[in-house]
């Protein structure tokens, strides 16, 4: 049976192309792009948490 031998680097940096080829993740953008999809998908329940939270602060931080 051969034996194969593979090297893997330990202290080697990370290369610049490594993340300019689009392997790095955005969570921001991934979730705004779900919550996008959900409004369209579901835009009474978006609604409904927009006038609850809105209702919430609008109570909580009234100027007097």
């Amino acid at each position: 049976m051969p034996t194969t031998s593979t090297s893997i680097p330990t202290n080697k940096p990370l290369e610049r192309s490594t993340f300019e080829s689009g392997l790095q993740k955005h969570p921001v953008d991934d979730l705004v792009d779900y919550w996008k999809a959900y409004a369209k998908e579901r835009p009474e329940v978006c609604a409904m948490w927009c006038f609850g939270i809105g209702f919430v602060l609008g109570w909580k931080l009234k100027p007097w």
